[in-house]
């Protein structure tokens, strides 16, 4: 096999069992068979029937779990579910192998389209902001808000520290980087990939990395780990080269949805800079700026994400809504309760 190759990965339907993915409390997990694709759906009840959907899309080599802090957050006020996209996660890999920006943005409208849940309110971090970026540039029909945590968009001078990453997209680095780390155990990787993508390392509980390394083993032992990071690295690069209607920035630019925008003053991966670009390309944006946060400030400062989120959604007048329903509701309880009252006065006053 040359240098340029990428490893055969076997079809989903004859890959091995592994253990199975951590669920957390009150989460479920379910796949759904699409079209090319199998996408494992992670999801929470919400506190009451009726609210609006909302869909979380993860980066690059994350997976559905990097929502599970910010979720149970926003149970009263949308009906939240997150997805691993193929290749990730519990999703196995998807049957054409396309792991570009477009194929996963197809992925998540698929699974929209098959499901009838859109419009929803859309989440993406890093990789995921690009293709939830890219959702709500092609179908708007699709997306009521959009919010984006250090989105993966072009950059003309890429951070120092996001080069190895980058560098996942050149034939044969993957395997060359395989070889050169394989005596490496599950918890230097992970601590690895904790001090490149959070502001603070120390903040992560004992458990939380507890959990975080026995994910990292378990994906280890899939067959198309490596081949999903590499394809997806590169899917990232390759958009960042597109011009015209297709490029991030003229797409970012086409979004209809308000939008919130959340950037990590400690960011290594996505450059803090970018923050003011994306706020001017986005038409209706709010931007949120925290400075201690690094790559995924969902995990690191959810309370802060899940304040902004509702306070878009306040702008929005989603929530002027919902209140003005519920004022409409709890009126007509308390209306049949005092007609009620004044049956029963009646009827005692005649001796009923």
């Amino acid at each position: 096999m040359s240098s340029t190759e990428l490893p055969f990965v076997p079809p989903a339907n004859v890959l091995p069992k592994v253990g199975a993915v951590r669920v957390a409390e009150g989460e479920r997990l379910r796949s759904v068979e699409l079209p090319g694709v199998t996408l494992t759906v992670r999801s929470r009840p919400s506190a009451r029937n009726g609210l609006a959907p909302a869909l979380y899309v993860h980066g690059l080599g994350g997976s559905s779990q990097n929502w599970s802090a910010l979720m149970p957050l926003l149970e009263d006020v949308v009906d939240s579910e997150a997805l691993d996209l193929p290749g990730f996660g519990d999703s196995p890999p998807p049957d054409d192998g396309d792991y570009s920006v477009t194929g996963h943005a197809r992925a998540v409208i698929r699974y929209l389209d098959a499901t009838g849940r859109g419009p929803v309110h859309l989440f993406g971090n890093s990789l995921g902001g690009a293709i939830t970026t890219r959702v709500a540039a092609v179908r708007p029909d699709l997306v009521r808000t959009l919010t984006l945590v250090s989105p993966a968009l072009p950059e003309i001078r890429v951070q120092r520290t996001a080069v190895p990453t980058a560098l996942l997209a050149v034939p044969g680095v993957a395997p060359l980087f395989t070889r050169l780390t394989r005596d490496w155990t599950a918890e230097q990787r992970v601590r690895g990939v904790m001090a490149l993508c959070y502001g603070d390392p120390g903040q992560v509980t004992p458990e939380g990395f507890s959990n975080a390394v026995q994910e990292m083993e378990r994906r280890l032992r899939l067959p198309y780990f490596w081949d999903a990071m590499t394809r997806s690295a590169r899917g990232i690069v390759n958009a960042y080269t597109l011009g015209g209607q297709q490029g991030l920035w003229r797409q970012a630019e086409r979004v209809l949805a308000p939008t919130l925008l959340v950037y990590g003053g400690r960011d290594q991966l996505v450059g803090f800079r970018m923050a003011q670009r994306a706020a001017r390309a986005y038409r209706d944006s709010r931007l949120v700026t925290l400075p201690d946060a690094g790559h995924v400030a969902m995990m690191e400062y959810p309370e802060t994400v899940a304040m902004a989120f509702r306070e878009l959604l306040e702008d929005a007048g989603e929530l002027g809504e919902r209140r003005a329903r519920k004022a409409r509701t709890d009126a007509a309880v308390d209306e049949a309760d005092t007609e009620e009252s004044i049956d029963e006065s009646t009827d005692e006053s005649m001796g009923g």
